[in-house]
């Protein structure tokens, strides 16, 4: 099965000159479509950073960084937008607008194009809250949601557009054990349903029994697969 993230010795560093701070060194890596990937490591370590440039949301200029055959070093905006077009983000911190409902935070994802309806939107919109257990609170705003709600709300935000790809950057650690292991078995599920490849950075080590793969990350150096 071909990959659809594949990384070949991928350095990063902030930085030039005397100042100059290497984050990531000599990374290589390769994800399937329809695999599940945990990034492991400390603070620091580099996960955030790698998870940003497989998104096409910093640049980076060594090595070779291909999603979904788009090359994404020393690429142009054009290029790194028609990737993110194809990936579904997860965030710790949700990032849901607090004045719109969970239907309208949801259907905000699928405004970006313009071939559906807005009622196809909002259709499809409700059968991914819906998906994850949140049918009948389609029009609660955020406040009047539990933190693991809130986050299955995150969770069908990113699995509405259909994505090839979902990156999520640690989404179980403002989650108590019970309504973390929740969030991410239920993303697992959707995700091989529809073989959506998930990269999946994470300090809680209470998930990892849903991955296909872990890797771990320390001192920008992979030590482990």
């Amino acid at each position: 099965m071909p990959a659809v993230i594949d990384v070949e010795h991928l350095d990063f560093s902030f930085g030039s000159g005397a100042l100059t701070q290497p984050v990531l060194k000599d990374i290589t890596l390769s994800i399937r479509k329809g695999e599940i990937v945990l990034i492991t490591g400390p603070s620091g370590s580099g996960k955030t950073t790698f998870l940003t440039i497989i998104g096409g949301l910093r640049q980076a200029f060594h090595g070779s960084v291909k999603v979904l055959d788009q090359q994404l070093i020393n690429s142009s905006e054009q290029v790194k937008v028609k990737a993110r077009q194809q990936i579904g983000y997860i965030f710790q911190q949700h990032n849901l607008l607090k004045s719109l409902s969970a239907l309208q935070n949801v259907s905000m994802t699928l405004e970006m194009g313009n071939a559906l309806t807005e009622q196809q939107r909002r259709d499809r919109s409700a059968e991914a809250l819906i998906a994850v257990g949140l049918g009948d609170r389609l029009d609660y705003k955020p406040g009047q949601l539990s933190g693991g709600q809130l986050q299955r709300v995150s969770i069908a935000r990113a699995l509405v557009g259909q994505p090839k790809i979902i990156l999520a950057d640690e989404p179980t650690a403002s989650l108590d054990k019970q309504s973390g292991y929740e969030a991410v078995s239920l993303l697992k599920r959707l995700a091989k349903e529809s073989q959506t490849a998930i990269l999946l950075v994470t300090h809680d080590y209470r998930i990892l029994d849903i991955a296909d793969r872990v890797v771990e990350l320390e001192d920008g150096v992979i030590k482990s697969v």
